[in-house]
Order: C-alpha cells, then structure tokens, then sequence
C-alpha cells in the first residue's frame, strides 16, 4: 500500500532536510566534522579580541582543532570560556596552557603549549588557562609609535638640513672634485695596468736570470777546494810570518855595532872622517881643475 503524504507534510520533511544540510554544509565550510569523534576543553580568556568560531588550534605549528563557541562567564567578571574541539587522540598534559596569537590575515589562532614535563592528562570537558602574548601591533602600538611620534621633530629638523645641503654650492663644487678625483685615478689605474703588462714582465726576466746566475754562482763554489785553498792561505801567512822574522832579525843587526853595516849607521864618527874624506876629495878635486900643471907636468925631452 503505497504511502501518502499531505503537501504540508511534504512541506514540511524537505524544510527539516533542507535545514539539515544546511547546518552540516555551514559546519563543513567552517572547518567542523560532525562525525568525527573530538574532545572538548574551556579555555579559560580574559580577551578573546580576533577570536572567532571555528578559529584554529594548532600544537607546535599542526591544526588539531577548532574553536568551538565562545561565552562569557556572568558569574564572575572578566572571564571568557572559549569551549574547543580537539581531536580525539590529542592529550593535553596537566600544566599546559593556550597562547592567543593574532595574526595579520586570519585573525586569531589558538597554540596549545604542552606542559612535557608531566605524564598526567587532562580530561574531555576540563579547563585550560589562556594566556595573551604581545602581538606585533600591539608591540608597533605601544612601543614603537611613540618614538616614531618623538622622532618627527628631528626628522623635519634633518630634511631642513638636507634640504640646506643640497642647495649649497660648495656640494656642486665637491661633487665636481670628486668626479676629476675619479678620472685621476680611472687614469692611474690604466698606467697601473700598462706598468704590469709591459715592465713587470721585463722584471720578473731580469729576476730570473739573476736567480739563474746565482744557482751558476752557487755551484762554481760548490766545485771549488775550499779546503786546498785555505791550506794555501795558511801556508802563504806561514811564509809572511817567517818574512817577519827575517825582517826583525836584519832591522836589529843593522842597528847593532858589532858589524860594519852597524857602524855605517850607528857610529857617528866614522861618519864624520866619510864626510870630511869626501869634503877633502872635492877640495882636491877642485884645485887640480883650477892648477893642474901643480899635479901634472910634461917634458918633451
């Protein structure tokens, strides 16, 4: 017997269906699986600002949940639970606690820090402390603007400054002598490079010729008798040694007087019956040119 239904009814199932997919489709898009198992924790906020439904949780950078709803407890005052889902094998470890972060583009996310330390765990339906981390804007807000504000009157002071500068002409000038600066040394520089081209080559020939000719020199000495010519030597000093003593010998028998070569030298007198012998040689020899017939004389018969 085939069943029939009144159009109110019929109406009525598809509205209850459509509201049924409806509500599994919004849960879809936001991220929840209705069939999956989950555990569900309060996170115990004093400020939920950016926090919103289905808003990530994530364990050391992996997404294990979602926020699930969001309360205010009315029986004390300033107390946000924010009720998550996380996945059924995810334990929390008692001690752990939740980092609120903000982020530029998604608003908030939740971090679960996990207290490592402890093997005990909590349970499904147990509450977590929340806790607020300095984001970036609020850093940029609270600290850096005010030096941001401060600085203002210096930088307008600065670009003043700047502005004086630029306008001065001693920069032109300067500018002008660093730019003939640069063309002198661009200048030097190609010297430079036609210095090591042409002489440094023409050096580094002398150098290895010098070096060859030492090596020649080194081994010409090598091949000498060092030690026949240092017999030489010694044998050349011997023979300047006993010079010396025949030199020292002679010296002192020419000044002794016992010898007639002494007294030639030593004794005054006999130089004196020389001198006078001589002096009587040059009288007679003077007279005899003067008078030579008082020396000479011819008969012829």
């Amino acid at each position: 017997m085939k069943m029939k239904f009144s159009k109110e009814v019929t109406i009525g199932i598809v509205t209850i269906i459509s509201l049924t997919l409806l509500y599994m489709g919004v849960n879809y898009l936001k991220g929840i699986n209705l069939f999956r198992p989950v555990n569900h924790y309060y996170v115990v906020c004093t400020n939920v600002k950016d926090v919103t439904i289905s808003s990530p949780v994530f364990v050391e950078g992996f997404k294990v949940g979602l926020v699930r709803s969001i309360d205010y407890d009315y029986s004390t005052t300033g107390r946000i639970l924010v009720e998550i889902n996380l996945e059924k094998g995810m334990r929390i470890n008692r001690g752990s606690y939740v980092a609120l972060e903000k982020t530029l583009l998604s608003g908030a996310e939740l971090h679960i820090q996990l207290n490592k330390y402890v093997d005990e765990y909590l349970q499904s339906g147990d509450t977590i402390e929340g806790r607020h981390p300095e984001d970036l804007m609020s850093t940029v807000q609270q600290d850096m603007l005010p030096q941001v504000i401060a600085l203002l009157p210096k930088l307008d002071s600065i670009l003043v400054g700047l502005q004086v500068l630029i306008n001065n002409p001693a920069l032109a000038q300067s500018l002008d002598n660093i730019e003939r600066t640069t063309a002198s040394l661009e200048q030097s520089s190609r010297h430079l490079n036609r210095l090591l081209q042409k002489d440094v080559p023409a050096i580094a020939t002398n150098l290895n010729t010098a070096s060859s000719n030492f090596s020649a020199l080194s081994a010409d000495l090598r091949k000498l008798d060092l030690n026949g010519t240092v017999t030489s030597l010694n044998q050349t000093v011997g023979n300047l040694n006993q010079m010396t003593v025949n030199l020292n010998q002679t010296t002192a028998k020419l000044n002794a007087k016992d010898n007639s070569m002494g007294l030639l030298l030593n004794d005054t007198s006999l130089y004196k019956n020389l001198n006078e012998t001589v002096g009587s040689a040059n009288s007679l020899l003077i007279d005899f040119k003067q008078n030579p017939k008082r020396y000479v004389r011819f008969s012829l018969f």
